[in-house]
């Protein structure tokens, strides 16, 4: 294991991670809504990539002092932690773990680099997926020629253990999979989940079709422990909506880490 590539994905993840939580917050509406621009109290969301990307806090909230009886010293400050309006820890610590892991298992061939620039999309479209069950197109389609591009690059240089070819061909495989349990079960499969198989189905079948079938089932397999736990603890039924694009994310996740570790 190479401790130098290990570090740099730690620091990568963290770096990425970090600067994802506004994001998902921008991202996380109901269909038809338009993009958040504005903090819950109102105030326009500044800063890098033009208010989109940095931690999910307010600094107009995190000054701003409550009403309390009797007023308030001149000067005083909020409360610390005031003028945060989304989590901010789950999403950057699970970035840095996915892309550790992957860095490891890959190694320093070609495509590690590939696994750490789609990882931070990834886990950014499970946290809005988690909270609002929706995957944008907005990244989901960029995703998917991302895959496609990057693993292209990675194709020409040497020491590569995959086949673009393969991606290709797992993409157009794993993403018709799911146009098919789309267009037998509406209600039970999102539009959504379908455009974020392309994406993965590239990603695993650049391992070959046993990698594709290990994260593909694994995404399922995920899936059916979660609900099935929901509905031990009397929180769900069968009729009960899931967010999928998680399971599905950290199926192909698994996958990638055979897959690099076969390699």
């Amino acid at each position: 294991m190479d401790s130098t590539l290990i570090a740099v994905a730690a620091l990568w993840g963290a770096a990425a991670g970090l600067l994802l939580p506004r994001a998902a917050y921008r991202f996380s509406v109901e269909p038809e809504e338009p993009w958040r621009d504005a903090c819950p109290a109102g105030h326009a969301l500044t800063g890098p990539g033009r208010g989109w990307l940095g931690p999910a806090r307010c600094a107009a909230c995190a000054v701003a002092v409550p009403a309390l009886p009797g007023g308030s010293a001149p000067g005083a400050r909020a409360p610390a932690g005031r003028g945060r309006y989304a989590p901010a820890v789950a999403v950057p610590v699970v970035t840095v773990l996915a892309c550790v892991a992957l860095a490891a298992a890959t190694g320093t061939r070609p495509e590690a680099v590939v696994w750490l620039l789609l990882a931070p999309v990834a886990v950014l479209l499970a946290a809005i997926d988690r909270r609002v069950h929706r995957l944008p197109d907005t990244l989901t389609l960029p995703l998917a020629g991302a895959a496609v591009a990057l693993l292209g690059g990675a194709a020409l240089l040497p020491e590569h253990a995959g086949s673009w070819s393969s991606a290709l061909l797992g993409g157009v495989a794993l993403g018709g999979f799911y146009l098919l349990l789309f267009r037998i079960n509406p209600d039970g499969m999102g539009f959504g989940d379908v455009k974020l198989a392309l994406a993965l189905g590239v990603a695993l079948g650049w391992y070959g079709w046993a990698v594709l079938f290990a994260g593909g089932f694994a995404g399922f397999l995920f899936g059916a422990l979660y609900g099935a736990g929901l509905m031990v603890m009397r929180r769900a039924g069968r009729r009960t909506g899931i967010p999928f694009g998680p399971f599905m994310i950290a199926g192909a996740l698994t996958g990638l880490l055979l897959g690099g570790l076969a390699a």
